[in-house]
């Protein structure tokens, strides 16, 4: 089979693996669409993403779908043919107590295409993966695999709205509209917001956000965020530089939600609204068991196509992933088609 491998900062390759077979208790799944993240570009370019170092080649890809084509030993309620996506975690022990409900905070999982431990777990970038029974999720009629890849980017956003409380009726600042923050508008409004701002310094991406829904767009490069205008907040860009304005633009009382990843270095920002406006300020890592309600949000009508703006073929898997990280190329998410 085909695999979309990366070797190191710069070196990646579209390359030969065996195929793989399904275990007692495994999947066997024909890979079909894969969307490329943020950490699959930084493996790429650095050979690294936050503290997880390359040691090793990994495929890449863990926001994939496809059709099942053949179930190992003692795998019952599923069938050749279906289409699925998958939960890419898999937890490592018991959760701790403290943890209860969270499991998104686990001390120790195998995440697909992470080099978090070693040996790396290998992603879903490929023609074929064997894939444990309990990480597999079912497809409903109606939500294809194409959108079905989006759907562990949308439990992202779903979990971060989550964090927010109830949105409902509430106005909503959205600031950074890449692919997570586009979808976290999306998320907003099917919960129920009565209002989403959006805001980020390219006309594309603030095309894309309101396409997924956005009610007004702000082109933070010429205009400003007005102070107050929002309840709940989202940062969704991770640039540090832009904390300041986020905090002022959120009422006094109101809620932040921190979604897009921030340095894990000493970085300058302006963080005096938090106190005086008595803001509070909350982190948003991945999911937990939003992937089902991510799919149920798909099946009951929530659109992820206009976030959808290229697609590659596995073998152009370079010129993917150059296009998903040049700003200038005016891209949502980035998909390759693995097969099918």
């Amino acid at each position: 089979m085909k695999a979309v491998v990366v070797h190191g900062a710069g070196d990646l390759r579209v390359e030969q693996r065996p195929d793989p077979r399904p275990a007692p208790g495994e999947v066997l799944v024909a890979m079909e669409w894969g969307g490329i993240c943020g950490s699959d570009l930084s493996y790429w370019k650095h050979g690294s993403t936050g503290t997880a170092v390359l040691r090793h080649p990994m495929v890449l890809g863990h926001e994939v779908a496809g059709r099942i084509r053949e179930l190992g030993a003692g795998v019952t309620g599923l069938e050749p043919g279906q289409p699925v996506t998958f939960h890419p975690a898999k937890l490592v022990g018991p959760l701790p107590e403290h943890l209860a409900g969270r499991s998104n905070l686990h001390p120790e999982v195998r995440y697909f295409g992470s080099a978090a431990s070693d040996p790396h777990t290998d992603g879903g970038f490929c023609e074929l993966k064997a894939v444990p029974v309990d990480q597999v999720r079912p497809l409903p009629g109606g939500v294809s695999t194409r959108h079905g890849a989006v759907a562990e980017p949308l439990a992202v956003a779903l979990h971060a709205v989550r964090r927010a409380g109830d949105v409902r009726g509430r106005t909503v600042l959205v600031n950074g509209c890449g692919a997570i923050g586009s979808l976290v508008v999306a998320a907003a409004k099917f919960a129920g917001a009565g209002a989403v701002i959006a805001a980020d310094v390219r006309a594309a991406s603030l095309d894309v956000a309101r396409a997924m829904g956005a009610d007004r767009t702000v082109n933070v490069g010429s205009d400003e965020l007005l102070p107050a205008d929002a309840e709940i907040s989202f940062e969704a860009s991770g640039v540090t530089r832009a904390l300041g304005s986020v905090l002022r633009a959120t009422a006094k009382g109101g809620t932040v939600v921190q979604v897009g990843n921030l340095p894990g270095t000493d970085a300058p920002a302006a963080l005096g609204d938090l106190v005086t406006r008595e803001l509070t300020w909350i982190g948003s890592y991945r999911f937990a068991e939003e992937i089902d309600d991510a799919i149920a949000a798909l099946a009951e009508g929530l659109d992820v196509g206009p976030l959808i703006t290229h697609t590659f073929g596995i073998d152009e898997a370079e010129q993917a992933m150059r296009v998903a990280a040049d700003p200038g190329a005016g891209s949502g998410k980035v998909l390759l088609r693995l097969g099918g």
